[in-house]
């Protein structure tokens, strides 16, 4: 019976190492294929940007880290505007998070693996690290697996600890299709307008993470301003 049992564990082991093999291999022709793919449907796109050189360029310009705070449907647009630029992204362990992780990589950001609600404090310390480095991030406060659209704390917390200003990011285009997942995750069609508006930087004024916590409904109102400005 255990002769059974080792030779039924070493075929399970075996089939399990093949299905992550062709994994590994679907996620790499992915990745492969769909860059070129997003950097040629985001070069065809008319990208109007409101309220950058106020927001982002004048906080580059004073060599002050920036907190991006985007939703997670709008990344998309926001990847291909900002490539290249080294901002580091917080992008989720699962699944689905390994193939953004990787198309963000080969644009040019760097990432930080983990979720500001799994494993939280592991992820805000290397957050954390980013900024303290000098390093913008980007955060998606309704993700890695929503409510859509609901400011969750984490993004407050890692600007509270390095004192950086928030920047809430809205994104908007005149045609794109959305796909049916939790997040209404945004295509822009080819040659379509984006607008993507940047809010004033807000500094979180709290003298604890607890207090920057309770601060989400200040934050999510400015989401929405952010949104209705990219939509006007």
């Amino acid at each position: 019976m255990t002769e059974l049992r080792s030779a039924s564990t070493a075929s399970g082991s075996r089939e399990l190492t093949r299905q992550d093999r062709s994994r590994e291999r679907r996620m790499r022709w992915t990745v492969r294929l769909g860059v070129p793919l997003v950097r040629l449907l985001g070069n065809s796109w008319r990208i109007r940007l409101i309220n950058n050189v106020t927001s982002v360029d004048a906080l580059r310009r004073q060599g002050r880290p920036i907190v991006f705070a985007l939703w997670h449907g709008d990344m998309l647009p926001l990847l291909y505007h900002h490539r290249d630029e080294g901002v580091s992204v917080l992008i989720s362990e699962h699944r689905d998070g390994e193939l953004i992780a990787r198309v963000a990589e080969s644009l040019g950001f760097r990432t930080v693996r983990g979720s500001t609600s799994r494993g939280a404090s592991r992820a805000l310390v290397a957050l954390s690290r980013e900024l303290a480095a000098g390093r913008d991030i980007a955060i998606t406060p309704d993700g890695p697996r929503g409510p859509a659209r609901s400011f969750a704390p984490g993004a407050l917390i890692a600007a509270q600890r390095a004192s950086a200003p928030v920047v809430a990011v809205g994104v908007a285009a005149d045609s794109a299709w959305r796909l049916g997942t939790w997040d209404r995750f945004k295509i822009p069609r080819p040659f379509s307008q984006v607008r993507i508006a940047y809010s004033d930087p807000v500094t979180v004024n709290a003298g604890s993470a607890r207090e920057a916590a309770e601060d989400t409904a200040r934050f999510q109102a400015l989401m929405a301003q952010a949104e209705h400005t990219a939509s006007a």
